[in-house]
C-alpha cells in the first residue's frame, strides 16, 4: 500500500540532465499536477542548460542536496547504470517517490534492497519500462487477456541494431559504469515487453551468450547521445547476445539483442507470441490464425490504452490516485534476475538455474 500525501500537485527533482533526463523533464510537463522544480547534474554546463531549456529554478551539482527538502515528492532517476540503485536507494530513504530508468540495478541483489526499501517507506517506485507503455504493446496484452491466441506457450522478442553502438568511449560501452551493453540498454526493453504480454515474469532457468564481435574493433558506432567520450577507454560489454528463457510455468522465450550485427535490418524491435489458437507480432501489431478459407494475416486496430502512453503522466496518475502502477517492482526485479543469469550463463558456459 503506497502512503499517498494528501496533495493535488506534485513537485518533481530529475537527477541527470542528460538525454534520457531531458525526456524525464519534457515528459513530468506533460501533467497539470506536476512540476519539475531542480536538477542535479554532476556537468554544471548541462545542468545549466536543462534548467534555461525548460524553466527550471534551481540547479545542483550533488544529488543529495535536495533529498532532505520536505518540498520536494518525487525524484526521477536519470543516470548511468551503475547509479541506479545507490541514487534511487538514497532517495527512497528519505521518503521519496521514485521513478527509475532501466535497468533497475546492475545486479539482482541491489534491485530487491529498492523492492524492499520502497514497500518498507511505502512510497511509490516504478522502473520506466517505456515500451510496456506503447498502444500497440497495451492493445497486444488485451487480446492476450481475450483468450484469443489461447494457451500463448512460446515467444521470441528482439531489438536487433545493425550499427547503433551508443557512442563507443562513452560509459554505455564501458563495464564499470554499464554493467553490461546491448542486453542491458536494449535487451531489457524487449524482455519486459514480451514477459508483460505473457503475464509471467518468474523464470525458472536460462541459458545465455554474450558476444563483443564489434565495439572491440571501433565498428558499429550509432554516435547518439550526449555521454562523454573517453579516446582511451576499453570497450568490454556485449555488442550482441541471445538467451533462452525457460518460464516456471514451462513456457519459454528466445531472446536476442545487438547493438551491432549484419543482417537485413537497419533497426528491428519487435515481439511475437505463439499460441494454441492464434499467432500475434508487433509491431505493427498482426494476428496470425487458422481459417476455414485458408491461413490468415490480420491487422489488428489499436484499442483504447489501459493506461497513459507516458510512463512519467502515468506515475503521476498514480499518485493523484487515477490509476494504479502499471510496472510492479517484483516484475522489474524477476527481469533483473534474467539479466543477471544471462550474463552469469554466458560466463560460466552453463544454464542458470534462478530460484
Amino acid at each position: 500500500m503506497i502512503a499517498h500525501r494528501k496533495k493535488n500537485h506534485f513537485r518533481v527533482a530529475v537527477v541527470g540532465a542528460g538525454a534520457i533526463g531531458a525526456d524525464h523533464i519534457a515528459s513530468f510537463r506533460l501533467h497539470s499536477a506536476a512540476s519539475v522544480v531542480a536538477i542535479a547534474e554532476v556537468s554544471p554546463e548541462r545542468g545549466r542548460e536543462a534548467a534555461e531549456r525548460y524553466g527550471i529554478p534551481e540547479v545542483v551539482t550533488d544529488y543529495r542536496a535536495l533529498l532532505g527538502r520536505a518540498d520536494i515528492d518525487v525524484v526521477s532517476v536519470a543516470v548511468p547504470n551503475y547509479l541506479h540503485a545507490s541514487v534511487a536507494l538514497d532517495a527512497l530513504r528519505a521518503g521519496k517517490h521514485v521513478m527509475l530508468d532501466k535497468p533497475m540495478a546492475t545486479n539482482a541483489r541491489d534491485a530487491a534492497k529498492l523492492v524492499a526499501e520502497a514497500r518498507r517507506r511505502r512510497v511509490l517506485f516504478m522502473v520506466g519500462q517505456n515500451f510496456r507503455f506503447n498502444s500497440d504493446t497495451q492493445t497486444a496484452r488485451q487480446i492476450v487477456d481475450r483468450g484469443t491466441l489461447g494457451d500463448v506457450y512460446h515467444a521470441k522478442t528482439s531489438w536487433m541494431r545493425r550499427a547503433g553502438i551508443p557512442r563507443i568511449g562513452s560509459w554505455f560501452t564501458q563495464k564499470r559504469f554499464a554493467g553490461g551493453g546491448c542486453t542491458y540498454d536494449i535487451g531489457v526493453h524487449a524482455l519486459d515487453r514480451c514477459l508483460y504480454l505473457m503475464g509471467e515474469f518468474d523464470a525458472a532457468a536460462v541459458s545465455g551468450q554474450t558476444f563483443a564481435k564489434f565495439g572491440p574493433r571501433g565498428l558499429g558506432n550509432g554516435g547518439w547521445g550526449r555521454s562523454e567520450i573517453d579516446p582511451g577507454a576499453r570497450f568490454d560489454v556485449d555488442d550482441l547476445s541471445t538467451a533462452f528463457i525457460k518460464l516456471k510455468s514451462g513456457r519459454t522465450v528466445l531472446l536476442e539483442a545487438s547493438w551491432a550485427a549484419h543482417g537485413p535490418h537497419t533497426d528491428i524491435n519487435a515481439t511475437q507470441l505463439f499460441g494454441t489458437d492464434a499467432g500475434l507480432s508487433l509491431p505493427p501489431l498482426q494476428l496470425y490464425r487458422q481459417t476455414k478459407g485458408g491461413y490468415m494475416t490480420e491487422a489488428v486496430d489499436l484499442l483504447p490504452p489501459l493506461v497513459n502512453t507516458n510512463r512519467m503522466v502515468h506515475f503521476i496518475d498514480c499518485l493523484v490516485g487515477k490509476a494504479k502502477p502499471f510496472v510492479a517492482p517484483a516484475e522489474s526485479l524477476a527481469v533483473q534476475k534474467i539479466l543477471d543469469a544471462i550474463y552469469l550463463s554466458s560466463a560460466t558456459g552453463r544454464e542458470v538455474r534462478i530460484k
